[in-house]
């Protein structure tokens, strides 16, 4: 006789593998989730702490959000700044901060693949029983890339050692351990990926170290400035010579084997290709033409139910928060110009207050942002290099575009914008060393900070569109909003009681074992949470003790 399907209520708390503290609630019924709540579990003050202070002084402070979206944010605050006080910071200036911001959105996507969200379909501990001559052919049909079955050998003898000598690290206590039934890969096929996941590892402290060159320092970079950048030495031929190549280091591991990986996970788990759906999506446009500004690498813009016919453009006025949900003040929803970050500490209540985060919502909507986001209004256009990674993923994986709405799709998504990137930052540093060659290259311009003004600053961050709004009054902060891409992503519900897009991505997902809910982590991990950024630490001189369980 069968086992009856699951039907009960399940915390995961804290979801692991992630950025800042997250708890999820979900209603199962019969096995499939009924209902679900997305919580931010603790609150900073990033948004009060800046008021009063000089706007430029202020992405010091904002790209202290997290220390992984530092550049991100501090990008957002200068372009907000920039324009409030009308300055256009000079082409070569542009140019660096297009390969600061590509090179972090590269290095993010792989690492979040690679040592956040991976294990929830790999079994690292299976590849002791793999074939690694199989192995080796079988990554080499997937990717392209000629792979040499000795590579394998030395996988297993490296895992080996871990396994005999007790110190399981991140394999003790994983959701594979023990036999799980949403774990489908062969052994050949963990080997592949915890290979990978090794030399991942490698790949990123050398994508970290080629963007420092133009930042200064990896986190929080200390170039980048109102009015353009200071990075004089970055510009010398042996830095840019330099930066060139750890960049062709890289990309030979990150355009095969990334693509490689998300194809046997593609034809692995097809179910993971339909659940994890949201219905609307925004993003905003970035990497401009330097000399111009204007035609975008990346086009923003907004769809709707999932239609690849229909693309409109993001119209910032219509951006409103919530905060009925969250544990703020009540108010009605403003936009960020005129909302505060006004906390009032409570319980959770799932049919109240229950989550530090906010609730954005475009034109009363919830939508999500993020590499899935901009990738599908990117192939809903066109666009040639998305439309071609994506069809060869879909066409390896026997997939249709409306796949790429859903869990896995969404990882995907973040494969097609790496390849799309790694091109682009290629264009870009040539047209770099070209303009570093006149000895009077221009990379910052000064600027005056006027009395009273308001600014918006827009960033196509790793997770999805990220913006920071600011009001000058005297020439200091009088008001400063932070609308992050895991606060689209991750908020609560709104007054209207509208889902957040990861709480209805969890509705319709499977859970086969509720002790061990990996389909939960499947979809949470495929927004790759930053909770620091979204909530925006207690009061200073306050006795309270917190304790964190």
């Amino acid at each position: 006789m069968a086992e009856k399907a699951f039907t009960g209520r399940i915390t995961v708390d804290p979801i692991t593998r992630i950025e800042g503290h997250l708890r999820i609630d979900v209603e199962v019924k019969d096995g499939v989730i009924a209902n679900s709540w997305s919580s931010a579990q603790l609150f900073r003050g990033l948004e009060m702490i800046v008021l009063g202070r000089p706007p430029e002084d202020v992405h010091h402070y904002v790209q202290r959000a997290c220390g992984v979206c530092t550049n991100s944010h501090s990008l957002a605050s200068i372009r907000a700044v920039e324009n409030a006080v009308g300055v256009k910071p000079p082409p070569a200036a542009e140019l660096v901060r297009h390969l600061i911001l590509g090179m972090l959105n590269i290095h993010d996507h792989l690492v979040h693949f690679y040592h956040l969200h991976a294990l929830d379909f790999f079994d690292m501990a299976s590849a002791l029983k793999a074939d690694p001559v199989a192995a080796a052919k079988l990554a080499t049909q997937v990717s392209g890339r000629e792979v040499q079955p000795g590579d394998y050998f030395m996988v297993q003898a490296k895992l080996k050692k871990f396994v005999e000598s007790g110190q399981l690290g991140w394999l003790t206590n994983a959701y594979f351990l023990g036999g799980h039934p949403s774990y489908r890969l062969t052994p050949d096929e963990n080997l592949i990926l915890a290979a990978n996941y090794l030399e991942g590892l490698r790949v990123q402290v050398k994508l970290a170290h080629a963007w420092a060159i133009f930042s200064g320092k990896n986190p929080h970079a200390q170039t980048l400035q109102v009015g353009g950048v200071t990075c004089y030495e970055s510009l010398q031929p042996e830095r840019l010579a330099e930066f060139k190549a750890i960049y062709e280091e890289c990309v030979p591991f990150i355009r095969h084997n990334y693509m490689g990986d998300l194809i046997l996970l593609g034809r692995r788990y097809p179910e993971a290709c339909v659940y994890g759906r949201t219905t609307n999506f925004m993003d905003f446009s970035d990497f401009h033409d330097p000399e111009t500004g204007k035609n975008p690498a990346f086009r923003g813009g907004v769809m709707w139910k999932r239609d690849l016919k229909r693309v409109e453009e993001f119209d910032p006025n219509a951006l409103k928060e919530d905060v009925t949900r969250g544990w703020y003040k009540t108010t009605e929803a403003k936009h960020p110009y005129e909302g505060r970050t006004e906390p009032v500490p409570g319980d959770f209540d799932p049919d109240g207050k229950y989550s530090w985060v906010k609730a954005p919502r475009y034109k009363g909507e919830s939508m999500e942002t993020g590499p899935l986001a901009r990738q599908a209004i990117a192939y809903a256009r066109g666009d040639k290099a998305t439309v071609s990674f994506m069809n060869a993923w879909l066409s390896a994986c026997g997939l249709k575009p409306e796949n790429m709405f859903s869990t896995l799709g969404r990882t995907a998504a973040r494969m097609v914008e790496t390849l799309v990137l790694l091109d682009l930052v290629s264009g870009w540093h040539k047209d770099l060393v070209a303009r570093a060659k006149h000895p009077d290259v221009e990379i910052y311009r000064p600027w005056k900070m006027p009395d009273k003004a308001r600014g918006v600053g827009y960033v196509t961050a790793p997770r999805g569109g990220l913006s920071h709004w600011i009001r000058i009054e005297g020439g200091k902060t009088a008001n400063y909003q932070m609308v992050v891409p895991s606060t689209w992503n991750l908020g609560p519900r709104c007054a209207a009681g509208k889902l957040s897009a990861v709480e209805e991505s969890l509705v319709g997902n499977p859970v086969a074992d509720p002790e061990r809910p990996v389909e939960i982590l499947r979809t949470v991990h495929s927004y790759d949470p930053c909770i620091a950024c979204a909530v925006h630490v207690i009061h200073a001189g306050k006795t309270t003790k917190f304790k964190v369980l």
